[in-house]
């Protein structure tokens, strides 16, 4: 659905005077911010699919570059992640007097403490940010959830548990550390049932099987949360009710670095 064209002229110096130096947005995110504000709202479309190749091309980077400057977009909210896939991003495209409009005065009392950002476990998407991203890793120990080898950072990526298809969520509950070889290999079949294949394989012992449902059950109960990144607190004011485990549906392959 389109939308109406914002104001040219009181965009750019929105932009160019209050965003970028406000956000000291470096020249690839301020690259890729312009070149998809300007296929999305200055075309009256507030939502945008996109390739990281098509990206890359437009603003002259390589699509690893290009990634970065899009989960950096996200991370300070000038991007609304609706869905990530290999055929591309779908993204809400925020015009720049929305941002600021977030954004607190630019002058802060003296002698003011600043608030430790508390999060609420049980309703944050941990696929928001790098830093909630990197706690679910973090949980992990550097191995893959599933076949438990140690991973580098190349190899890590992040799978649902029970897939986004299948009511799934971005719960740190249903996400998990895994390699990309565990990733790709889960295909539809249940998380037990991939488990019990790994021993099949030979890439688990027996001891380490009972260990993988035991930690499995554990996930799907929320007895493991990740740490919590520096700087922020968990909200323990309104606990919420421990939620019924899902079935342990593997997901689609997630490439979720």
């Amino acid at each position: 659905m389109k939308t109406k064209k914002p104001n040219l002229e009181i965009l750019w110096k929105q932009l160019e005077d209050s965003l970028v130096p406000r956000l000291r947005l470096a020249v690839a995110d301020r690259a890729a911010y312009c070149y998809l504000l300007r296929h999305s709202r200055l075309e009256g479309k507030p939502r945008l699919r996109f390739s990281m190749p098509w990206l890359a091309g437009g603003i002259c980077l390589s699509s690893d570059a290009a990634r970065r400057a899009v989960r950096r977009l996200i991370d300070q909210e000038l991007l609304r992640l609706i869905e990530r896939s290999t055929a591309g991003h779908v993204v809400d495209v925020r015009l720049p007097q929305e941002i600021l409009a977030g954004l607190p005065k630019e002058i802060a009392p003296r002698h003011a403490v600043p608030a430790v950002p508390r999060i609420n476990l049980e309703e944050e998407d941990f696929l928001r940010t790098n830093a909630l991203r990197h706690a679910i890793h973090a949980r992990e120990a550097g191995r893959c959830f599933y076949c438990l080898r140690l991973l580098t950072p190349p190899m890590k990526c992040i799978d649902h548990v029970v897939p986004r298809a299948h009511s799934g969520n971005n719960s740190y509950r249903n996400l998990v550390s895994c390699c990309r070889e565990c990733n790709s290999q889960k295909g539809p079949c249940r998380a037990e049932d991939f488990l019990r294949s790994l021993f099949r394989e030979r890439k688990l012992t027996e001891r380490e099987l009972a260990a993988r449902l035991r930690a499995l059950d554990a996930l799907a109960s929320g007895k493991l949360p990740p740490p919590l990144p520096s700087g922020m607190a968990p909200d323990n004011r309104s606990p919420a009710a421990p939620q019924r485990r899902a079935r342990a549906v593997s997901s689609t392959p997630s490439k979720t670095p």
